[in-house]
């Protein structure tokens, strides 16, 4: 397990020997986790947690560490000493991996002394923000296509972790196979993959290349058909060696069209392969492909079985960055929890003061969810009565909901110090996920024209932070 202590920002070390040298370093402190989605995804499909639970468990200055923050000049010793001690002690509750959420929603919450909590703000987002995007990108992908889509982007990714753990993020968000090997080691993630157009070029000719690797994988057998001709040599040589491949007692697996009109290809494809008696042969696409590409090639009817996505999945594409953020939304004053709030001439920068969860309203007899509800801790919300709830920024919007169940989404991860949580395999996190997306609308899911998801406020949250804002000064 990788010691990533020290991957933090700077500005994290100078505010904890700040801290320490004001007399601050032991006072409780609560941080707050979310993504403020100005600009970006209107909602979210969490994602890292586990990697979290890693970092926090593994929570400690190596002497090297330290040696290097001596070697800066910038500390004096008792601070240096002080890291040395350094062990997580605190608090952390979160939303599971694969829960649907919304912006403004914590993510996660961490509850700890102000020199702990500081420290580990840059990790906890790096691990977040970067998973919560792919699994992100990857339901919206999903939601394009009833074809199932594999993760191809790991020479696509920036960096060998973007790639390695962008395929486990994907997984969440409903790509279930990834060309990525290590990932598949690593996460217990199916692998799946064809081969190169090098393949087909290193061969006298396309048939020759399409028979060796036949032979070479005569059950799994999936030939790339686009080097050359697709319709005039690639799909009629494909069909000659499915021919054998059947009379050999094989079952063959598919094409893979990673280039031109994938409608008018599949389409034609579709057809020539049925007509050889091969309907039960797969068609995979492959060839920079996002979201705008799926709902045009549904519209087109294309006839395509299995997508396989690489750098507009992998890299997010047109929205490369989640945006989460770490902030402080109470501390401790004379042994008592005082809210605080961020205060800003961007409303949507306000963000929501003191120790709070998150509330899913569900319809009881649909199951579907209704609205989520930000709530201060100590709210208890009584859902065997009528509850009115209303859009905080226009309070003039309002709904009444009947027959609903309130379902708390954030849950203990450490407590004390001590791992409390315990963690889902990576399969039990996809089956979740799955279950959590479809108990929302399709409106709120599709990825043109997305239905505002209703997340209001509590009352006594809403009171709270109007009064601070209102006592600004």
């Amino acid at each position: 397990m990788r010691n990533l202590t020290l991957m933090t920002d700077f500005y994290e070390l100078t505010m904890m020997n700040g801290y320490l040298k004001c007399d601050m370093a032991d006072k409780a402190a609560v941080f707050d986790v979310f993504y403020r989605g100005t600009g970006g995804y209107s909602y979210a499909i969490a994602a890292g947690l586990e990697q979290v639970v890693e970092y926090i468990e593994n929570l400690h200055f190596e002497e090297s560490d330290l040696d290097y923050l001596r070697g800066l000049k910038t500390f004096p010793e008792e601070f240096i000493l002080e890291l040395g001690k350094l062990r997580f002690t605190g608090s952390i509750k979160a939303v599971p991996e694969g829960t649907m959420i919304f912006p403004q929603e914590p993510i996660l919450t961490v509850k700890a002394r102000l020199f702990e909590a500081q420290l580990v703000e840059t990790a906890i987002l790096t691990l977040l923000n970067h998973q919560t995007l792919i699994a992100t990108k990857a339901a919206r992908l999903c939601e394009c296509t009833k074809a199932n889509i594999m993760e191809f982007g790991l020479r696509r990714a920036q960096g060998a972790d973007a790639g390695i753990y962008g395929a486990r993020a994907a997984y969440i968000g409903g790509c279930r196979s990834t060309s990525n090997c290590l990932s598949g080691k690593m996460f217990d993630i199916a692998i799946k993959g064809t081969h190169a157009h090098s393949w087909v070029m290193s061969f006298p000719d396309e048939l020759t290349s399409f028979r060796e690797y036949a032979n070479t994988y005569p059950d799994n057998c999936m030939l790339l058909v686009d080097t050359y001709n697709t319709l005039k040599s690639g799909i009629p040589n494909a069909i000659k060696v499915f021919d054998e491949l059947k009379a050999a007692g094989h079952k063959p697996v598919g094409i893979r069209l990673d280039s031109g009109d994938i409608a008018y290809l599949s389409k034609k494809a579709r057809i020539m392969l049925d007509e050889a008696g091969h309907s039960d042969v797969s068609i995979c696409a492959s060839g920079d492909i996002d979201e705008d590409i799926l709902l045009a090639l549904d519209t087109q009817e294309a006839k395509v079985d299995i997508y396989g996505i690489g750098t507009k999945l992998i890299t997010s594409y047109i929205n490369p960055s989640l945006g989460g953020v770490y902030k402080l939304s109470a501390i401790e004053e004379n042994g008592v929890m005082v809210p605080k709030m961020k205060i800003s001439n961007t409303a949507e920068k306000n963000t929501n003061p003191g120790e709070k969860k998150i509330v899913r309203l569900v319809d009881r007899e649909s199951g579907m969810a209704l609205a989520d509800l930000i709530c201060l801790v100590e709210d208890k919300i009584d859902d065997s009565k009528p509850l009115t709830i209303f859009d905080p920024h226009h309070t003039w919007k309002k709904t009444t909901l009947e027959n609903f169940g309130a379902v708390e989404l954030m849950q203990e991860v450490f407590k004390d110090g001590k791992l409390v949580y315990k963690l889902p395999t990576l399969s039990q996190i996809a089956k979740y996920s799955d279950a959590n997306k479809s108990a929302f609308y399709p409106e709120y899911r599709r990825v043109i024209n997305t239905q505002d998801y209703k997340v209001d406020l509590s009352d006594t949250l809403f009171e709270l932070k109007n009064k601070l804002l209102h006592n600004i000064g």
